[in-house]
């Protein structure tokens, strides 16, 4: 049988007594789903080489995390408790309903935003927090105000909630952070080494060193025998000295350093094809009685909402997968539907004006459709204000605005730069073939000659395209002039599909509002 975790098959019934001995090995360090209970139960008390368990990070961080979750909801159920207690002489049955949902829609958002995920600087934890809490009583008051019910509820109370309880959140969180530095610091720490001298290894050295989960601390990096691809996430593509962190070697001398800084815990920051060298490696120590992890450099790539993750025993590292399914499809759902539609309530009397002074000032119809590309690869006609005169459609060949373009009527003109023009498309999000917020739609033929141009172009298409997004915020909106500016574009685009979050929409639509007005307006 082959083995998925590796590249290569090893067979089991191999006649050559070294092929024997090797495979025995290794199957110390694998989870074979055909396995016996009782084999895998004798195998999983070993010391060592425990097969695929879980990291040391997660079961300190899981522990932690819930008695953080546990002491937020303690104060801030025991703050809405006292309040309503001191204000109204008693617990009347409007106010303990209201706590209840809080602590429920705290559950909710705080797990879906992660503010209990790992670790985090003081810094972007109190931002998290905040992010988070306001989330929160932004949701309650939707409900208060859907359901007439805020007039129960004194605005006194609400604003004293709000502020105090995320007072106590912050200094619980504080606490809980000068507990874990103790920890750390108390605790005897295993010497790590990073294998490989590039960005991915020197990210790796500045995050495990800053985590005070890890009960590790990296000594030095081993110089690999090439460099390999960069990073493409922002936060790794910092520069850094090339003296900030140690170079110890070359891959000759990893075993020596193993016994001579006491090495018990070894990274390999090496890409996929590395493959022989990590075997090689790692076969020896296995020996030492050293914790081996590879952190495979597949950076390079135009990773799609990358993610690791363990299937019946078998590592699987995905490259690429849909980014909003499940909870997340329903979420951005309900978020499409709810303001697009109260959207077009708020500014029907904009898109009747619109739809007059378009028929007043020239022939034609009022709105213009067009087939764009939309999720999935899936054509569909997108719904915009007509801003052009009527003309033969020509070659075919869809030609970009431009400053000035004698093509734009009068009105057409004042429409673009207030982006009036795109508000129809407010129906597309309705009927389902748009969102608020995503990649922009781009005609077919541009589609066409951007794919062939621009690697993974199309992978914008694994969502649904948006009215506006994170590359129109940018200021990548309008006309692209040359390459460069579509290739930012296409950037944007991924950089929002991998980190797409309900909280991220809702800043994307906030700047969208200083961003109608622009000098790409046309």
């Amino acid at each position: 049988m082959s083995l998925a975790p590796r590249k290569r098959s090893i067979e089991t019934e191999s006649s050559e007594n070294e092929s024997d001995q090797r495979f025995r090995r290794i199957r110390k360090s694998f989870t074979f789903p055909e396995d016996s209970r009782r084999d895998a139960e004798r195998r999983n008390q070993a010391d060592r080489h425990e097969p695929l368990r879980r990291p040391i990070l997660q079961r300190r961080s899981s522990l932690f995390s819930t008695i953080q979750a546990l002491a937020d909801a303690m104060l801030v159920g025991g703050l809405g408790l006292g309040m309503s207690w001191l204000q109204f002489g008693g617990l009347p049955r409007e106010y303990l309903a209201l706590c209840v949902l809080l602590l429920m829609t705290m559950g909710i958002v705080y797990d879906r935003m992660g503010v209990y995920r790992y670790f985090r600087g003081v810094r972007s934890k109190s931002i998290l927090l905040l992010k988070a809490w306001s989330a929160v009583f932004g949701f309650l008051l939707s409900v208060g105000f859907l359901l007439k019910t805020s007039a129960f509820y004194s605005r006194q109370y609400l604003l004293l909630l709000y502020t105090f309880g995320y007072g106590l959140q912050l200094a619980a969180h504080w606490f809980g952070y000068q507990l874990v530095l103790k920890s750390r610091d108390s605790r005897d720490q295993k010497n790590a080494l990073v294998i490989g001298s590039g960005q991915l290894a020197r990210y790796l050295h500045e995050k495990i060193n800053s985590n005070p989960w890890l009960p590790e601390k990296v000594v030095g990096l081993i110089k690999a025998e090439k460099e390999y691809a960069e990073f493409m996430t922002s936060d790794i593509n910092k520069e850094e000295e090339s003296d900030s962190v140690p170079i110890l070697g070359a891959m000759e001398d990893v075993l020596q350093l193993v016994e001579e800084k006491e090495i018990r815990v070894v990274y390999f920051a090496v890409p996929l094809d590395s493959s022989p060298l990590v075997e090689k490696l790692y076969l020896n120590l296995l020996d030492k009685n050293v914790d081996v992890h590879w952190a495979p450099n597949i950076f390079g790539m135009n990773l799609v909402n990358y993610s690791v993750k363990e299937l019946s025993g078998v590592p699987i590292i995905t490259l690429s997968e849909s980014p909003i399914v499940g909870v997340n499809l329903i979420i951005k759902t309900v978020e499409d539907r709810m303001l697009a539609l109260l959207g077009l309530i708020v500014a029907s009397p904009v898109l009747l004006l619109a739809a007059l002074a378009i028929k007043l000032d020239s022939r034609g119809p009022v709105f213009f459709l067009q087939e764009r590309t939309g999720w999935d690869g899936r054509r569909f006609r997108i719904i915009k204000f007509r801003t052009m005169k009527v003309m033969d459609a020509g070659d075919g060949f869809v030609r970009q605005a431009t400053r000035d373009d004698p093509r734009i009527t009068r009105v057409g003109a004042f429409l673009r730069r207030t982006s009036i023009d795109e508000l129809p498309q407010l129906f597309n999000v309705l009927l389902g073939s748009m969102s608020l917020v995503g990649p922009r739609p781009h005609a077919v033929s541009h589609n066409l000659t951007y794919s062939e141009r621009i690697e993974a172009y199309l992978a914008r298409h694994r969502i649904k395209p948006g009215i506006t997004g994170l590359a129109q915020v940018r200021g990548y909106r309008g006309e692209t002039k040359d390459l460069t500016e579509m290739i930012k574009r296409v950037e944007s685009d991924l950089e929002y599909i991998n980190n797409w979050s309900l909280w991220l929409d809702m800043k994307i639509l906030f700047k969208t509002m200083f961003a109608l007005k622009s000098e790409k307006a046309y």
